[in-house]
């Protein structure tokens, strides 16, 4: 079973979303990682970057593939997690802790509302 914590927001290509204030952090969930396996780098935005729904920001390789990460809302990166070019591995161990991706103001906070909880993205899983 994957772990999917309560208070987060989740898409269907398997990224989590924060909220914090007018800040949200970024990463991709228990699930995704687990299904990439080993990851081993991650070539990550820059600060000031503006993405729009469901832009790609990030590209993640792991022993098995290479996966775009997508922005679940529109808006610009504030923040990088710059401990991922060392340490892309956080992901795997940290998914929703050390390992987060960036951090982004929205254009329209008020979309959250149309992403999944965390009941749905469990549907979403199968789990």
């Amino acid at each position: 079973m994957s772990d999917v914590p309560e208070g987060l927001y989740y898409t269907k290509e398997h990224e989590w979303m924060r909220v914090e204030g007018d800040t949200v952090t970024i990463g991709i969930t228990d699930h995704a990682q687990d299904m990439l396996t080993d990851i081993v780098y991650i070539e990550l935005p820059e600060a000031g970057d503006t993405v729009g729904d469901m832009g790609e920001f990030a590209v993640v390789e792991s022993v098995k593939s290479a996966s775009p990460i997508f922005a679940p809302l529109a808006g610009t990166i504030t923040e990088v997690n710059m401990d991922l070019e060392d340490a892309p591995d956080l992901m795997n161990s940290s998914p929703y802790g050390d390992g987060w991706i960036v951090k982004m103001t929205l254009e329209n906070p008020s979309a959250v509302a149309d992403l999944m909880d965390a009941a749905a993205y469990r549907a979403e899983i199968g789990e």
